[in-house]
């Protein structure tokens, strides 16, 4: 079930964000709700306003983490299976080499 949500959403973001953003997956939690025996289903989902918000905090504050929760869910999204929380870690580019020369 991890295996297949894992990257998505750091992989998503990357697409989102524009060029000058390093993001990086930091840590995960994985919480298995209950056994499945079908098909999973998973939305992941970033609004334009979280963008935007990411955006103003990162050029606020260099860096930042949030965390992103995704369900696996049957197909009616009436039960939930596992649930998944990732950590993403924002910076911009040039703030990153900094900081990982200071090291």
């Amino acid at each position: 079930m991890f295996s297949s949500v894992d990257p998505v959403p750091m992989v998503q973001l990357i697409s989102l964000l524009d060029n000058k953003y390093v993001v990086l997956d930091k840590s995960a939690e994985i919480f298995f709700k209950v056994p499945d025996r079908e098909n999973l289903y998973a939305e992941f989902l970033y609004s334009e306003e979280e963008l935007e918000q990411i955006k103003k905090q990162v050029k606020k504050e260099n860096e930042m983490e949030i965390i992103k929760t995704t369900y696996l869910t049957n197909k009616e999204k009436t039960k939930i299976f596992c649930e998944v929380k990732k950590t993403i870690y924002i910076s911009t580019k040039s703030y990153y080499k900094n900081k990982k020369t200071l090291r």
